[in-house]
């Protein structure tokens, strides 16, 4: 998973190589991921428009997205789709947790795996604004459904600073124990067969 040479971004790399369950692998400049852009510099702009990227997909509040604005925010690639909600009894002073989240805003959870499977075809770039939580949220999704181990996904989601790959193992374990995993979590939040098959058509080889 080779990080990306964004200046004044951090976090960014592409998910290509990670192995499938196929004995494929997540195909090269299908499926990246970053922290927020409102720090680019020209030179880190043009290297994000020089990878060809069809879809921006950012995770945060609508706030964030106001206060911290992309610079990409005029552009048709550009979509903004808060994946979380502030759920009851939200603590920000808590260990990370992502089990009460997904389960609060299971909607807004598919709206984002709706967005990744009808981009434009071309490469998909998924950030929040640390690139940390719902970024590696949504990226564990869509690494499931396309057949990556659990194993390789908390690995990738390791990779990020600040990060304890329990969290990730947690959330996994919590998709298959309360809800029979996460295409059956998807499925009931209405992401469409369609919409796996167009996922995993995407970043496979």
């Amino acid at each position: 998973m080779p990080f990306l040479d964004l200046p004044d971004c951090v976090n960014a790399r592409d998910l290509g190589g990670t192995p499938l369950a196929n004995g494929g692998s997540v195909r090269v400049n299908a499926l990246l991921r970053s922290d927020n852009h409102d720090l680019l510099t020209e030179v880190g702009i043009a290297a994000v428009r020089a990878l060809g990227v069809r879809r921006i997909i950012d995770l945060r509040h609508g706030w964030e997205a106001r206060e911290f604005p992309s610079p990409f925010a005029d552009d048709e690639v550009y979509v903004n789709l808060p994946l979380l909600g502030v759920y009851p009894g939200f603590d920000p002073t808590a260990p990370d947790d992502y089990r009460p989240e997904v389960d609060h805003a299971p909607e807004r959870v598919a709206a984002a795996f709706i967005a990744l499977a009808e981009a434009p075809p071309g490469p998909v770039l998924v950030h929040c604004h640390g690139g940390r939580d719902r970024t590696g949220i949504l990226v564990a999704l869509a690494l499931t459904i396309a057949g990556a181990s659990p194993d390789d996904i908390v690995a990738d989601y390791a990779l990020t600073e600040g990060t304890d790959p329990e969290t990730m193992q947690d959330l996994l374990d919590h998709f298959d124990s309360a809800h029979g995993g996460v295409a059956a979590y998807l499925a009931a939040a209405g992401v469409a067969d369609a919409h796996f098959e167009a996922v995993r058509r995407r970043i496979s080889r």
